[in-house]
């Protein structure tokens, strides 16, 4: 089993492109951490893709290894639980589903759990008025106690839960969470293979020579 700072959300990840964040508090009682991602995906296909959370929540952030052991039942009282044969655990739970709008879960993520802290993590399916674009607004609270030094956790977790949104995004807009692969160079930018030096003629003897 993964432990800190391996657990589900909070690997470092050394690599990870991070999405539009900011750490709008910090204190040691609490932090509220935002994400907000534009989308070309209507908000149908958004809100269906945030709640299909096996297909885009990385593997490496799970405690068994892989995110298709992940469920997420998106209605009040649903379960975002991972079960395999090694055992269980709740994540999370849903306090609210407004399908194409908003999905809210009680969680607090990976090593937060053990702190017995509060977590509200808040998915906004959001249309803009003017053009009528799609957003994705999401906001993470978490609270504590006095003790509980979340300011030093912040930063942290506004990584890593950045990475995930980035790979929330990537799925909501190609259906593939992963990172595709590089591509190799094209043939214009590979360099040209150097000329072979022409062969020398063979060498004619003279007639009557030796």
């Amino acid at each position: 089993m993964k432990r800190f700072p391996a657990t589900l959300g909070f690997a470092l990840l050394a690599c990870a492109t991070s999405a539009h964040a900011e750490v709008k508090q910090a204190a040691a009682d609490g932090f509220l951490i935002a994400f907000s991602e534009p989308t070309t995906a209507t908000p149908a296909k958004a809100y269906a893709a945030v709640t299909a959370i096996p297909a885009w929540w990385d593997s490496e952030h799970t405690w068994s290894g892989k995110a298709s052991n992940l469920s997420l039942k998106a209605e009040a009282g649903g379960c975002f639980c991972e079960r395999w044969p090694g055992g269980s655990v709740e994540h999370g739970r849903v306090i609210m589903a407004l399908p194409d709008k908003l999905l809210r879960l009680d969680t607090a993520l990976g090593p937060l759990q053990e702190f017995a802290l509060n977590g509200i993590l808040s998915f906004w399916i959001r249309t803009d008025e003017d053009d009528g674009s799609t957003r994705i607004d999401i906001e993470y609270r978490v609270n504590g106690s006095s003790t509980s030094g979340l300011d030093a956790f912040a930063p942290q977790v506004d990584e890593v839960l950045g990475a995930q949104v980035v790979r929330l995004k990537r799925f909501v807009e190609t259906g593939r969470a992963d990172e595709p692969p590089a591509q190799p160079p094209k043939a214009a930018d590979a360099k040209p293979a150097k000329p072979k030096p022409p062969a020398k003629p063979p060498r004619v003897k003279p007639a009557g020579g030796p």
